[in-house]
């Protein structure tokens, strides 16, 4: 964990409240694709936890979801403001066990994350197959920007606007071999992912965080290998650990 000052560059709007920040500034705390930021705003007391979606030299992108009081201020700042975040936490994935085929799995917000490990995938030589659920295709985002990296990329919605109807679990059904998977999304989502996949994987979950750093312990959660804190031993966990 490291805290830094990064400043603020561009704040976009991608969807009717999903929104695209970078930040420049110091990113030697960020080491692997799936952790996050823990960001500190004015006149809140807890930090927002925010996945990274991106780090290229000193810029992080990150891709937020307006849902309360801090994403809303976080939507309204402008270029050359400065933030307090905490850089570096979570374990984040560990690629070594994907195999040559590996397939990414995001859902709604769980979108970012499997951007920057999309990327260290293929810099490893592996070829990733990307599937993005969204409810409806107004909320689809990043879409061209993972065939821009040479994927294939397969989009579904609930409602059949764009791309294949129905879940992601519907989309997976259309993909060939896979060696292994990545997923980040709702819990829902992630459970049905559990249930329909033919190998192992690395699933990442959402909790309600104080600390962020496992000094508080409110984010525990049970596994077959006792309880592990999201924030610190997670947000990843592997397949063969998980308990619904």
């Amino acid at each position: 964990m490291k805290q830094s000052y990064l400043i603020v560059s561009t704040n976009e709007k991608l969807t009717d409240n999903v929104y695209k920040m970078t930040l420049t500034g110091d990113m030697s705390g960020i080491e692997r694709p799936g952790q996050f930021v823990n960001i500190l705003l004015d006149g809140l007391f807890l930090r927002r936890p925010i996945s990274v979606c991106d780090v290229e030299g000193n810029t992080l992108t990150i891709i937020y979801k307006v849902v309360g009081k801090g994403t809303e201020k976080l939507s309204k700042m402008k270029g050359g403001e400065i933030l307090d975040i905490l850089t570096g936490l979570g374990n984040g994935y560990f690629t070594d066990l994907s195999g040559d085929k590996p397939l990414l799995i995001g859902g709604g917000v769980g979108v970012p994350p499997m951007y920057k490990l999309c990327k260290c995938l293929i810099d490893e030589g592996k070829t990733p197959t990307v599937i993005l659920g969204f409810n409806t295709s107004k909320e689809i985002f990043y879409e061209n920007e993972f065939k821009a990296l040479g994927v294939n990329v397969l989009v579904s919605t609930v409602d059949g606007s764009y791309g294949i109807k129905g879940f992601v679990t519907d989309a997976l059904r259309e993909v060939g071999e896979y060696t292994y998977v990545y997923t980040c999304g709702p819990e829902p989502m992630l459970k049905a992912v559990y249930n329909a996949i033919s190998t192992s994987g690395q699933f990442s979950f959402e909790e309600r965080m104080g600390c962020g750093f496992g000094a508080c312990m409110g984010c525990s959660c049970k596994t077959k290998y006792g309880n592990k804190r999201i924030c610190k031993d997670g947000p990843v966990l592997v397949k063969e650990e998980i308990i619904w």
